[in-house]
């Protein structure tokens, strides 16, 4: 099988997405060895690959990455078999002293207080605009009865 006719065949693009078989594995990592050609066909096979998934690829929804992520480090938690190993990639983590984030911390109980408050304004005005119409009208009854009392 000549050069093109190996290009042509499909099986550099079926190794390079993973289907082939080991038969075609093995064939195709000797002849890239040797053949510059086939190396870069398949190189560039690789890079055309690449990007047409990242051109094609659709993020998900913020909702369904954090359950992924979840559900991922929900693994990570429970796998019993590995050993933590000190790791020279390990990451630190840094807690950040942001005020913008405490703000939004207290954005709720500050929500609440204001509103309890309000009703309590509320029923306490609610309270004090009853009470002066009865002092009203009990006033008004008090003066009839004065004006009644007077012609007698």
């Amino acid at each position: 099988m000549n050069k093109q006719d190996f290009i042509q065949s499909g099986i550099l693009e079926s190794y390079a997405l993973g289907f082939a078989s080991s038969e075609e594995q093995e064939q195709v990592k000797q002849l890239a060895e040797y053949d510059q050609d086939i190396s870069a066909h398949l190189v560039d096979l690789e890079d055309s690959i690449r990007s047409y998934f990242n051109k094609e690829s659709v993020t998900p929804p913020v909702a369904i990455r954090e359950i992924i992520q979840l559900r991922t480090e929900r693994k990570q938690k429970h796998n019993f078999n590995k050993t933590v190993q000190d790791d020279p990639k390990r990451f630190l983590e840094v807690e950040v002293n942001d005020t913008h984030i405490k703000v939004h911390k207290y954005w709720r109980p500050a929500f609440i207080a204001v509103f309890v408050l309000s009703k309590i304004f509320l029923i306490a005005g609610l309270y004090l605009y009853f009470k002066s119409a009865s002092q009203q009208e009990e006033l008004l009854r008090l003066k009839q009865e004065i004006q009644q009392q007077q012609l007698k």
